[in-house]
């Protein structure tokens, strides 16, 4: 499978999101990456429902919502209506993670699992033939901008090995302080999706960010 990109939303300019979508739409992005929070399970309030809708008209590119939120399970049909082909939750928000992940599955979207940087990959053991994609948070989840945290790269190997060995197909996501400086060592560990806010939404042409990142992973 060829290398994805998926650019974060959460970085872009909130009062042009047309403009961001524009960017994605003609960039060799693969995926819109959408985070929503809630400002419980982390301390941060980001957008929810109406502007996934609100912007979906403009794209042709899947939408991989990232759920930050405490109890998702109450929300799966509406991230389906608005939009989602990819619904991911945290496995700490959910006290029956294989119930959600099949829920998530019954709506039709691929069902996916972050960790956070505290937390072992030895915890999807058990479940990483029903996960889709794994995404692993390097960064703490919240706000965009932050400094990647170095244990990520040992961390996408592990994982990488329990995916080979239990012969399941789940692709593995890397979030937080991705940059054209670790994207090629993310990919040669095992990473296949790489999510990236700040570093393109912020650079002087983010069109140019997102391709010259695609080719360094292709």
């Amino acid at each position: 499978m060829a290398h994805k990109i998926a650019p974060s939303i959460l970085a872009a300019d909130f009062s042009n999101l047309q403009s961001a979508c524009d960017i994605i739409e003609n960039s060799s992005a693969d995926w819109y990456h959408i985070d929503v929070m809630d400002g419980v399970f982390v301390p941060n309030i980001s957008f929810g429902m109406p502007v996934i809708k609100a912007i979906k008209p403009l794209s042709t590119k899947p939408f991989d919502v990232h759920l930050m939120i405490v109890d998702p399970d109450r929300y799966i049909n509406d991230f389906k209506a608005v939009g989602a082909d990819i619904l991911t939750v945290h496995y700490e928000a959910c006290n029956h993670l294989h119930r959600t992940l099949q829920a998530i599955k019954a709506e039709g979207m691929k069902a996916g699992v972050a960790l956070n940087p505290h937390t072992s990959v030895s915890v999807l053991e058990d479940v990483i033939k029903d996960i889709d994609l794994v995404c692993l948070m390097s960064v703490n989840p919240g706000f965009g901008g932050q400094s990647f945290i170095e244990q990520t790269y040992d961390k996408v190997l592990k994982l990488k090995r329990m995916i080979k060995e239990s012969g399941a197909t789940t692709l593995i996501e890397i979030d937080g302080g991705v940059t054209s400086a670790n994207a090629k060592r993310l990919t040669d560990a095992g990473a296949d999706v790489l999510v990236a806010g700040s570093f393109v939404f912020k650079s002087s042409d983010p069109k140019n960010t997102c391709n010259e990142l695609k080719d360094l992973v292709s």
